[in-house]
């Protein structure tokens, strides 16, 4: 009270409002009532003060006036922040406003917990040596919470029976101790419960020391165990643990207290496995002055110690793996040693009998069997193969084992095939640390087991199980992420049914890596056929539930999902000439991994499309050839006019056959005259006459006759000019007549009449016509000789056959020359012709000649008119 009231002494001579109580240290949780007065001024009342808090001011509702000089404020303490609780005026009178610092007064809150009462005291005095440490350990639990403004401090306290505080200087043995804790801070103290109880009760002893196991060859179920004391006597005695198992297993066996006695040296285990290496150890424990309490020590170290052999106690575990074959079945029979084989396997005697009908006896076969001392020492069970057969499917065999140790042999074990009928419905599922399997049993009812069998590549193993049993677990040591090949194999009276089979994992993961990708053939314009391996079944960690295709053109990227059953799959529009990069992600219920990429590019043109163009295109054009080749064919004479101009043919005028008393008529000409000479008959008398009828009726030929004075009118050149190649053979005369238009064959005539008054002979001399070659071209006239027969058919009319000529050749020595060759002319000249010319010389018929040299009469003849040339 005296602090409290100097305190507001010193708080008067600086500021008019002071807070009680000061620095408050406060339980979370709580409410905390405050007290705001005013001291040395009337200047304020307890109506102008308000109270803030973390800048925050408090409700009206919670202040309590207590007089017109003080105020009081509750608060509720929630959590562990500190704050500042603060009392301020509001009055704003001039001398307030001037000091204000004199009108503010604030307190800090401390915030914290009481402290909890300490729980699972124990304490703990280990040996050292051969004696107990002076150093107790203890150990509790904390309860409560605690802010680092309000911490908690423990005290631990030994006591005595008067709960006297005393140092250790030596371990009390057979004497009582106490012990309890006390917890304190700000807000209170607490103890824990007390701990009170025989001093060796708190005393930890080591493990019993230089264990010692006994094998007995006499005794092959039984060890014999020795071991020397941790600890004297004197200071505490002792009670003992054993447990053991066999090697590699961890399935320990605990020999009950009640069999072990107290302060014992030596104990026999009993009812073990022969020939099973076990692993033992031990621990000790003190006893109180009742009965043993303390704590037990650590297990010792592992003794380990085989028991000695006996004869095996169970059967050989038979079975056969089965596959098809060209005549049948091929049987491969296996066998485990037997589970409580006592022993080495030494050798394996076996009878095996086929039947057809009925069984037939077999004489017994020895197989020796090499087993090593740690393969028989170990859980792991041994598998042999016995023998391989083929055997048809209406064939049965039995086969007969029986396993040998050293000491003895083991009861027979038998196998029957064929199967009978199958398990249903098998389902295997993962639980805990194991694969469990459930299954229908067959519609048979004489099942006398089950055997369970699950397959790890060349790996195999089985169990049996009860003929009623249709749910169990594998026993196996299984890992995880490893796939299980598992099978249930009905028996009926030793013969085996059709199993039900199942792939199953332990425990699935993602996998190791993913499928690799590579492309079927080559990609086509807008799809690609892709294909990929399967992962390994050590590197898949679990079933495929499905594939992701992922592929990629430049920042495009699509994807696929198919299920984990398929291993190809057709991308379809795709892009043309276009370079994609494909990955495939394979996923299971636990993760996914990703195979590598490939890249491949589109065609450009799809498979065919050349050929598909290249084929459009020449059919094309073969219809293109076709058309014009058959336009031409049925246009042949419109392009032949417009292309090749017709030029009529020479060799077919009709101007070679002329003759102007005779029909038009084709002749073949005789040997002895030049080919392509037409002969007219005209009478020489009549001759002058004809023509000049001819000239007056066809007033448009006179001028040609009179050119014709001074020149042939064939070709322009004259009848006396130099003579041209003149067509005399009989070989070239057919050629010449087939010539070209640019060469053109002309007909001139020769009239023979007597020479310089010379008589002709008897018979009647005839006009020779003889073909010639030029270039001059025919008039229209020749190019249509059919609508000019009617006319000439006419003109044919008015010119009878009278032969006239005289012969000549008698005179032609007292002729002059030139007056015979001046009547030869006119004569040609009425004609409207030019003579024969031949060898570029005129032929004069001697008087041997003449009557070889007159022609016959014609088949046909020829109007002047109608065959004669337009002069140039």
């Amino acid at each position: 009270m005296a602090q409290a009231l100097f305190v507001l002494f010193c708080w008067s001579l600086e500021n008019h409002l002071v807070i009680a109580p000061q620095s408050p240290v406060l339980e979370i949780g709580t409410t905390f009532t405050a007290t705001c007065m005013i001291i040395n001024t009337d200047e304020v009342t307890a109506d102008d003060l308000y109270w803030t808090i973390s800048k925050t001011t408090v409700p009206k509702e919670q202040y309590t006036k207590i007089n017109k000089s003080a105020v009081n404020v509750t608060i509720l303490i929630t959590d562990e922040t500190v704050q500042w609780l603060f009392c301020m005026c509001e009055n704003k009178s001039p001398s307030v406003t001037l000091n204000g610092g004199q009108f503010i007064h604030g307190i800090f809150l401390t915030k914290g917990y009481r402290p909890g009462k300490p729980e699972n005291l124990s304490c703990i005095a280990v040996q050292e040596q051969k004696q107990i440490s002076r150093a107790v350990r203890c150990e509790w639990k904390s309860v409560g919470r605690q802010t680092s403004e309000v911490p908690t401090t423990y005290t631990v306290h030994t006591g005595s029976n008067n709960h006297t505080v005393v140092p250790l200087n030596l371990f009390p043995h057979h004497m009582t101790m106490e012990f309890w804790v006390e917890a304190h801070n700000k807000l209170g103290t607490i103890e824990s419960d007390h701990l009170k109880n025989d001093a060796n009760c708190f005393i930890k002893t080591k493990p019993p020391s230089d264990v010692e196991v006994l094998a007995e060859k006499d005794f092959p179920t039984s060890l014999l165990i020795r071991w020397k004391l941790p600890i004297a006597v004197e200071y505490a005695k002792l009670t003992y643990e054993i447990r053991f198992c066999a090697h590699g297993s961890h399935n320990w066996t605990y020999v009950p207290r009640t069999d072990m006695s107290n302060d014992i040296t030596s104990f026999r285990l009993q009812n073990l496995q022969p020939y099973t290496v076990y692993v033992i150890q031990m621990r000790s424990r003190p006893l109180g002055l009742t009965e043993w309490c303390g704590y037990w020590s650590d297990w010792s170290v592992n003794t380990t110690k085989g028991t000695p052999e006996d004869r095996p106690k169970s059967k050989p575990d038979l079975w056969t793996v089965t596959g098809d074959s060209t005549n049948g079945r091929r049987v491969l029979f296996i066998c485990k040693d037997p589970v409580l084989a006592n022993g080495r396997i030494l050798k394996l005697t076996y009878n095996l009998t086929i039947e057809d009908h009925k069984f037939k006896n077999q004489s017994w076969e020895s197989l020796p069997v090499n087993r090593s001392e740690t393969d028989s020492c170990s859980n792991q069970r041994e598998i042999t193969v016995i023998r391989e057969i083929q055997l048809s499917y209406k064939q049965s065999v039995r086969l007969d084992v029986i396993a040998s140790n050293s000491v003895g042999k083991s009861p027979v074990a038998s196998l029957i095939m064929p199967p009978k009928a199958n398990v249903k419905e098998l389902k295997v599922w993962s639980h805990g640390d194991q694969l469990w399997l459930d299954w229908k049993p067959p519609s048979r009812a004489d099942v006398s087991e089950y055997v369970v069998e699950w397959v790890r590549g060349e790996q195999l193993d089985w169990q049996r199980e009860s003929g009623s049993t249709t749910s169990t677990a594998i026993k196996g040591n299984l890992e995880k992420f490893v796939c299980y090949n598992v099978s249930v194999y009905p028996i009926y009276s030793r013969r085996i049914g059709k199993p039900a089979s199942v792939e199953a994992f332990l425990e699935q993961g993602a996998p190791l890596e993913g499928p690799n990708v590579k492309l079927v053939g080559k990609p086509g314009r807008n799809n690609a056929k892709l294909t990929w391996t399967v992962i390994p079944l050590d590197r898949r960690r679990g079933f495929i539930t499905n594939y992701t295709i992922f592929y990629t053109s430049g920042t495009e990227t699509h994807n696929i999902t198919v299920p984990g059953n398929i291993t190809s799959y057709t991308l379809t529009s795709l892009s043309s000439n276009t370079k994609y990069d494909v990955c495939i992600k394979a996923s299971t219920v636990r993760g996914s991994a990703n195979g590598f990429n490939h890249s491949f590019t589109t065609l450009k043109y799809a498979t065919g499309e050349i050929e598909l163009i290249v084929v459009g295109v020449s059919l094309g054009f073969l219809f293109v050839v076709v058309m014009t080749m058959l336009l031409c064919v049925y246009k042949k004479d419109m392009i032949k006019k417009n292309f090749w101009p017709q030029i009529p043919n020479p060799g077919e005028s009709t101007i070679g056959n002329w003759s102007p008393d005779y029909p038009l008529k084709a002749e073949t000409p005789k040997e002895n005259y030049l080919s392509g000479i037409s002969v007219l008959d005209v009478d020489v008398c009549d001759e002058k006459s004809l023509f000049e009828e001819d000239k007056a009726s066809h007033p448009l030929r006179k001028d040609k006759y009179l050119s014709e004075e001074h020149s042939s009118g064939i070709g322009g050149s004259s009848c006396m000019s130099s003579p041209r190649q003149s067509v005399s053979d009989n070989d070239e005369g057919g050629d010449m007549a087939d010539t070209t238009a640019s060469t053109v064959q002309y007909s001139s005539v020769v009239a023979s009449s007597g020479y310089k008054g010379q008589t002709p002979s008897s018979q009647s001399q005839q006009a020779v016509f003889a073909r010639s070659e030029s270039t001059q071209p025919l008039l229209d006239s020749e190019e249509n000789p059919d609508m000019l027969v009617p006319e000439g058919s006419r003109q044919l009319a008015r010119f009878p056959r009278q032969p006239c000529f005289t012969h000549a050749a008698e005179n032609k020595d007292h002729t002059n020359p030139a007056e015979f060759k001046q009547l030869e002319m006119e004569q040609l000249e009425a004609l409207d012709f030019c003579p024969l010319e031949e060898d570029s010389e005129q032929t004069i018929p001697t008087d041997e000649q003449s009557s070889n040299w007159l022609p016959t009469a014609p088949s046909s003849s020829y109007m002047p008119q109608l065959g004669g040339y337009r002069p140039q």
